[in-house]
């Protein structure tokens, strides 16, 4: 993360480094702002990163027990035996 002074960036300057690494801005040596490229994004992207139903959805995701490929092969075999 590249860090700038408000008083030393200039938005076009954030932009462009913004899409190498995030662009922390500081005022007084505190956080104000920060810059993250979008570059190579599609609008689907962008909407789903800004989503909170999206980001509860995986947040809940992640919480559930997970089974091994295996197991889910097996599943899959003993679904499709008549």
């Amino acid at each position: 993360m590249k860090t700038l002074g408000i008083e030393q960036a200039t938005l076009d300057a954030c932009v462009r480094e913004s899409q190498r690494e995030r662009v922390l801005v500081t005022r007084d040596g505190r956080p104000v702002a920060m810059v993250v490229g979008l570059a190579g994004l599609d609008e689907d992207q962008l909407q789903l990163g800004t989503s909170d139903k999206f980001w509860q959805l995986i947040t809940a995701r992640r919480k559930q027990s997970t089974v091994s490929r295996a197991e889910l092969e097996r599943m899959v075999a003993d679904r499709d035996e008549p």
